[in-house]
């Protein structure tokens, strides 16, 4: 089992950054692959980002590549989602999640998730 806590998240301006963080319980941590996914109001949740086990392998969504970056301390039990050159339409609820196995971009693989933090981007 793997529980998850995200926080970082609140309001900022557009082309401002913001750090997500998850924390994650369980012995087997490492073994998983972890995702950030997102959803605005009236949209149905989507893929953000990424990353592998090993930390080795990372994906992204062509709407955020080149602006987020995902990693992973194991050590720590954490993963982060850093957000740069954010936009009004990242504004969203953002939610980690886990699997074991490699990344995938579909939401159903994810057995687990954590509650969500708000992502608001002013224009």
């Amino acid at each position: 089992q793997v529980q998850l806590l995200e926080s970082g998240g609140g309001l900022v301006q557009a082309g401002g950054s913001l750090r997500l963080s998850c924390a994650a319980s369980g012995r087997t941590f490492s073994m998983y692959a972890m995702g950030w996914f997102r959803q605005a109001p009236g949209k149905e949740r989507e893929f953000v980002a990424g990353i592998g086990w090993s930390g080795g392998r990372t994906d992204y969504a062509d709407s955020v590549k080149g602006r987020f970056i995902i990693s992973r301390d194991k050590a720590l039990n954490q993963v982060y989602l850093l957000m740069n050159s954010l936009k009004p339409e990242d504004t969203a609820v953002y939610y980690c999640a886990a699997r074991l196995g490699g990344i995938t971009n579909s939401e159903n693989d994810y057995p687990y998730w954590g509650q969500g933090t708000q992502v608001t981007v002013s224009s």
